[in-house]
């Protein structure tokens, strides 16, 4: 399937340097797009080549889109009621080139719609440019599609919604074909409802453009917000450092010494014949023994360390708000008396004491069970008991679509909740 990217730069360096790599990344060089104002506009024709005009300005900007890349189709100069002179190089080049002054601008956004850009940024990207941006865009398959993401956003893209809700802030509404001093000619009755049916399509995303002098259509969209609660894994590191430590340690060991003592005692008595042998010289020997310590170590061990992980789950309440447009029409007495019963239902503080009371018979006694961990269930039960589209419906009819709808937001946790969400939608029902 073939996929479109394209993004709108402040700058012709930034442009041009997207261009570059695009190319020097095997992008297809006739898949790429690059549209930027023309400083040099050019008198008579709408659709004129800048080789035959001579403007220093127009040659360098022609010099710099032919030398990008090597682009192979040639840069064209238009002037587009709304936005001015333009150059513009790549496919939507050859779709515009001819294009006579009142369909330049329209065919603009029906070439962008046709590659798949959403028609609210087509509109953008026209502003873009008509305030001297850069657009570059690149029709690529899906498999190059997250690449060529990667090379834009490298080149300091401008962000659309951001830069839309600047414009608005300074007074700019939507933008418009028509330049100061041009009107286009009446369009036949065919092109008339061609551009109604593009209105229509554009309606959703807020775009309402103005079809002829007959009739006007004027879209007015409801927006609410809703909350998407995921889950990311972070990880933290634990680190167990093992060091060896010395300390002094204290033994005692009994030793034994042996010692040779020589002793003179006097005597007096006479000689035997073993005394008489003594006349003689020799040499008597005598060895002492004497102990000393010895030390050996040996290692034991005396402990372990055991590092494991253990995972636990917990079920965390986010607290946030979500926004929502209302709009107001006045209605006759019998659509007055319908929407007053459609909105007669209480406030959901109101049921808080009922709720808390269900809550302490029904599952207080659950380990580890709390009031705010199923405060969601009993607001999800208010949510469709106020909600019109299940007005007329049994909760028996329902039920499976209401516990799709839970458990893409609380995966497999239905079983646990549904008692308190289907108390909720009697209670608010009336059927408590």
């Amino acid at each position: 399937m073939a996929k479109t990217v394209a993004a709108l730069f402040d700058k012709r360096t930034e442009g041009f340097g997207t261009v570059q790599e695009l190319v020097d990344q095997e992008f297809v060089r006739g898949d790429i797009i690059l549209m930027t104002h023309d400083d040099t506009p050019t008198e008579g024709s709408t659709t004129t080549d800048h080789s035959r005009t001579g403007g220093a300005q127009g040659a360098r900007i022609d010099a710099a889109l032919s030398g990008v890349g090597g682009l192979v189709v040639e840069p064209t100069s238009l002037t587009m009621p709304g936005i001015g002179p333009v150059m513009v190089a790549g496919p939507l080049a050859t779709a515009l080139r001819g294009a006579d002054g009142g369909a330049a601008a329209g065919g603009f956004i029906d070439a962008l719609t046709e590659m798949g850009i959403p028609a609210q940024h087509a509109y953008y990207y026209a502003e873009g440019v008509r305030r001297g941006g850069v657009l570059v865009a690149v029709a690529t398959t899906d498999a190059m599609a997250d690449r060529a993401v990667s090379i834009l956003s490298h080149h300091n893209p401008v962000d659309l919604s951001k830069r839309a809700e600047e414009w608005r802030k300074s007074g700019w509404t939507r933008f418009e074909f028509q330049s100061e001093g041009y009107h286009a000619p009446a369009a036949p009755r065919g092109a008339e409802m061609k551009r109604e049916a593009e209105m229509a399509r554009s309606a959703e995303a807020g775009v309402h453009a103005r079809a002829g002098e007959r009739s006007t259509t004027t879209a007015i969209p409801v927006v609410e917000e809703e909350v998407q609660v995921g889950k990311r894994a972070v990880e933290r590191d634990v680190r167990v450092h093992t060091t060896v430590t010395e300390k002094p340690v204290e033994e005692q060991v009994h030793l034994r010494e042996e010692h040779v003592t020589v002793e003179r005692r006097p005597t007096d008595r006479p000689a035997s014949g073993t005394d008489q042998a003594a006349f003689k010289e020799g040499v008597i020997e005598m060895t002492e023994t004497v102990e000393e310590p010895v030390i050996a170590k040996q290692a034991r061990v005396v402990e372990e360390v055991v590092v494991h992980k253990e995972a636990t789950d917990h079920v965390e309440t986010i607290h946030d708000t979500v926004r929502r447009t209302d709009v107001e029409v006045e209605q006759n007495e019998v659509a007055k008396e319908k929407a007053h019963q459609e909105s007669s239902f209480r406030s959901f503080d109101t049921y808080d004491g009922d709720f808390r009371q269900h809550f302490n018979t029904t599952f207080a006694q659950q380990q580890g069970a709390t009031y705010d961990t199923y405060v969601p269930a009993y607001r999800y039960g208010y949510t469709l008991a106020t909600d019109k589209r299940y007005s007329d419906r049994d909760w028996a009819v329902f039920e499976s679509e209401a516990r799709r709808d839970w458990e893409q937001n609380h995966p497999g946790t239905w079983e646990r909740f549904k008692a308190a969400i289907r108390h909720s939608w009697d209670k608010v029902r009336g059927h408590r």
